[in-house]
Formats: C-alpha cells, sequence, structure tokens
C-alpha cells in the first residue's frame, strides 16, 4: 500500500513539475501569498520555482545564518531552496531532495536559470537521505512530510543527518480533529496533503521519540481554502496543465486529473479547516555533551 502512495504521488506531482505553473500565473502567485511569501521573495527567485504547492513559509522561520548548511526535503522546483540559499550565502549551502525526476530536472534548470553556485538537488527518497550522519545545521520542508506514509522513518533520518544543536524548521499539515470518512480515505486527499496528515499531538510525540526537544507546533492561521484560488489555471485542460503525464499514459484531457483540480473539488465539498491546519513545527537536536570521565558526562 504504501508504494501504491508514492508511486501516486510520484505522478502526480511529477505532471505538476512538468506543467508551465508559475509565480506568472496569478492563482500561484496568490496561493503562495497567502501562505506567506512576500511579493519580493517571489521576485527575487526564478518565477517556475513556485507552482502553489506551499503551505507555508519555512524559510521565514528557520532563522538561517550565512555559512550554515540548510536541507529541503521535497524540494519540488527549488523555491525554499533558493531563498535559503540567499540567507547561507557563498560559503554555505542549500541542498535540496526530491523522490520525482521531473522536480529535480526542474529545480537543476531554474539553479542554472538563477546563477545560484551554492545549490545542488538529489533524487532521493526522504526516508532514506543521500548525506551523512550530523554534517546539515537546518532541515526544513515545505507541506511535504504529510506525503510519507512512513513519517517514522523520515523522523529518524532528520535526527540523523542534523548536527547536535541542529534544528527542524518546517511548514506542514497536520489535523486538529478527525477527517470526514470520504476524505480520509481518499487517494486524492492524500495526493493532495490532507487524508496523509497525522494529529498534532502525534506528529510531538513521534518527534520526541526519536529525541527531538524543544518541540513547537504552531498553527499558523492559514486558511486551507486557498487552494481553490488556484483551480482555474490548473484545471486538466488549462494553458498551464497542457502537458502528458509523465508515464506517457495519459493526456491532458484524460485522467488522472491534477494534483489542484483534485484537491479543488475536495474543498468545495468541505471546509477543511475545521479537522486540517497549516502548522509550523520546530525542534531541536539535543547539543552533544562534554564528557568529563568514564562514569560523568555535563
Amino acid at each position: 500500500m504504501a508504494d501504491q502512495l508514492l508511486d501516486a504521488v510520484r505522478a502526480k506531482y511529477g505532471a505538476v513539475a512538468k506543467s508551465s505553473l508559475s509565480s506568472e500565473d496569478a492563482g500561484v502567485k496568490a496561493v503562495a501569498e497567502a501562505f506567506g511569501y512576500s511579493a519580493e521573495e517571489l521576485t527575487s527567485i526564478p518565477a517556475e520555482a513556485n507552482m502553489g504547492l506551499s503551505c507555508g513559509n519555512p524559510t521565514a522561520t528557520a532563522n538561517l545564518k550565512p555559512g550554515e548548511v540548510v536541507v529541503d526535503l521535497g524540494s519540488g522546483g527549488g523555491l525554499d531552496v533558493f531563498l535559503a540559499a540567499g540567507k547561507v550565502g557563498p560559503h554555505g549551502r542549500a541542498i535540496g531532495i526530491d523522490m520525482t525526476a521531473s522536480m529535480i530536472e526542474r529545480a537543476q534548470a531554474n539553479a542554472s536559470a538563477g546563477g545560484y553556485a551554492n545549490v545542488e538537488f538529489h533524487l532521493a527518497n526522504i526516508d532514506e537521505l543521500p548525506l551523512a550522519n550530523s554534517s546539515v545545521d537546518c532541515i526544513i520542508s515545505n507541506c511535504v512530510l504529510n506525503l510519507v506514509p512512513d513519517k517514522p522513518a523520515v523522523f529518524r533520518e532528520i535526527f540523523r543527518v542534523l548536527k547536535p544543536g541542529g534544528r527542524l524548521a518546517v511548514s506542514d499539515i497536520a489535523l486538529k480533529a478527525e477527517l470526514p470518512q470520504e476524505i480520509a480515505t481518499s487517494l486524492a486527499a492524500y495526493v493532495g496533503c490532507i487524508a496523509g496528515a497525522i494529529r498534532i499531538d502525534d506528529y510531538r510525540t513521534q518527534l520526541q521519540a526519536v529525541g527531538f526537544e524543544a518541540i513547537q507546533i504552531v498553527d499558523s492561521g492559514s486558511d486551507l481554502n486557498a487552494y481553490r484560488k488556484i483551480e482555474n489555471q490548473s484545471g486538466c485542460c488549462s494553458r498551464a496543465m497542457n502537458t502528458e503525464i509523465a508515464s506517457g499514459s495519459y493526456s491532458c484531457c484524460a485522467p488522472p486529473t491534477t494534483v489542484h483540480e483534485d484537491l479543488g473539488a475536495l474543498l468545495s465539498e468541505y471546509d477543511i479547516n475545521e479537522a486540517a491546519a497549516s502548522v509550523r513545527v520546530y525542534a531541536l537536536k539535543p547539543s552533544a555533551k562534554l564528557c568529563c570521565g568514564p562514569d560523568c558526562c555535563v
């Protein structure tokens, strides 16, 4: 079942990566601004890095510093990687990880177009990161962790690659209450970042279980219905989605529908805000202890 979910996610987001969705589309820009991006931030990076897939702005709250190594899990077209690159500067590194080959291709094209020298992108699943132990200062992510079936595995990987004292600062969808059964069992809702979300209390418990401390999960108060703003520009036969699914087995005007169209249909029937929330998640990996003897560490 987990493999089927990942295949569905990869197919849907692969189609988005091959679309022309960008900040040049008013609906895409409106979604990003609704979830915390400023107009200045959006114009400072390649327009094609933004495809209207965010649920927050993790770089705004990650407190990134010059010289740091920051990793974006599920980096898509590179939106947050490019913003992070400006914050960590030429002596830092911003690394994107994504499991969809067409997203990596789009991100690399954006990096080349923008002349970024301190970014890199890797094709990998985020529960098996191609990074060394204790090599990263900060992990960010934007509306992606809810898409992973095995969340504890991802949290363990995040903890492994962070340096002692390193931090997690992500934007995600989490649940405040039980979802309606139709949504909880819907593949479209899973791919649309809703059905795979976990309860806020479970989020905190799972982070604690792998060793994180100083955990904060804050409801941003953002309106999840903002995704409806993109509907007219991401419909199956709209200009923005006039492309074939990566597998080549479906044309634009045949199933499967786009991720925005699926989510828009759900939002027209349910107020997702009643059960789900856009949250900011913060956590720290404990700092290394200094040992003063065989039986004493402080």
